[in-house]
């Protein structure tokens, strides 16, 4: 839903909001977790489906969740914000003795306030210092110091794990080379030049810029987007309700992986070695899963907002006690 008025929220289009908002069922009522607030767009739907429903919004962006909190503040105490990383949600919530919540949403990923912001160096389409930070003002590394940092195997399997990327080896040794001549990389033109030779990009070749998956990978490290998240799968399902339900949007593959085992887990499906006497996964029967195939855009919203284009939606609602 495009939000109202200006700001950086004005042509926000929340990804498969229809979808998300149909698995979710917020017109049940109650209390609702947004785990990746943003600008705050699925929040102000859910929160509009039913004047029964409240919702704790998790982000670890100081800036979206001051944009966000202002959007929602015409709901009044039906919607707390709470600057914490997503895969806090539990200790937060037990923190401010909430209890049992009817649903946790989390669209995973770079929020549109992150991404358009050339200052945030997570685009190439604009020449930025290479943070990369999703917070800013965390005290972790930018991208520029991790690339400063890591020896050239180390980058070569970041880019090649978290970014599936088949010249990694090249791309890492041009990195360490330049660092080596006293010319590290540094900004976002930098290394969006840099993969384009070392892959031996010509403009106009390719749809995809070759620096995509890089950036991506660097992006997934510096953040630590995979760290712990079949773990947040698992304590946002403890969190529910009987009758609860989990929506998890995910953009690339990785993500995709690791939000679909922790499920197939949690719907009892063991994955170890049939020849172990005993489950060593830790599969249990506590969810039913509401998607057996990934919800994805349809190509109007596709067309109307590109970036939805490889967004995948998986949902599953907590069992009753046996």
């Amino acid at each position: 839903m495009p939000a109202t008025g200006g700001g950086p929220g004005a042509s926000h289009r929340p990804v498969l909001l229809a979808e998300s908002l149909g698995l979710l069922a917020p017109e049940r009522g109650g209390l609702f977790v947004d785990a990746t607030l943003g600008l705050g767009g699925h929040s102000e739907a859910i929160l509009e489906a039913s004047a029964e429903t409240r919702v704790v919004g998790f982000d670890r962006d100081m800036e979206a969740l001051a944009f966000a909190s202002e959007r929602l503040a015409r709901f009044g105490p039906r919607f707390r914000a709470a600057h914490a990383d997503f895969r806090e949600a539990a200790r937060v919530l037990a923190e401010r003795g909430e209890g049992e919540v009817s649903g946790v949403l989390a669209d995973l990923g770079v929020s549109s306030l992150q991404f358009d912001s050339p200052a945030r160096g997570f685009s190439f389409r604009h020449d930025a210092p290479l943070d990369m930070r999703m917070d800013a003002a965390g005290g972790e590394e930018t991208a520029a110091e991790m690339l400063a940092r890591l020896p050239e195997e180390e980058i070569a399997r970041v880019i090649y794990e978290y970014g599936e990327e088949r010249r990694s080896r090249r791309i890492a040794r041009w990195i360490v080379e330049r660092r080596e001549e006293g010319r590290p990389v540094e900004t976002t033109k930098d290394l969006a030049d840099l993969v384009a030779r070392a892959s031996g990009h010509k403009r106009g070749e390719q749809r995809t810029h070759p620096a995509t998956r890089t950036f991506q990978a660097l992006r997934i490290a510096v953040n630590r987007e995979l760290e712990g998240l079949g773990e947040f799968v698992e304590t946002s399902v403890d969190l529910l309700q009987p009758g609860g339900r989990l929506a998890v949007i995910s953009f690339h593959s990785l993500e995709d992986r690791v939000v679909k085992r922790a499920l197939r887990r949690l719907a009892g499906q063991c994955e170890c070695d049939p020849r172990l006497p005993v489950c060593a996964c830790g599969a249990r029967r506590a969810v039913e899963i509401l998607t057996r195939r990934p919800v994805v855009p349809g190509e109007p919203e596709i067309e109307e907002n590109p970036r939805a284009r490889s967004a995948k939606l998986r949902a599953a609602e907590k069992l009753g006690a046996a």
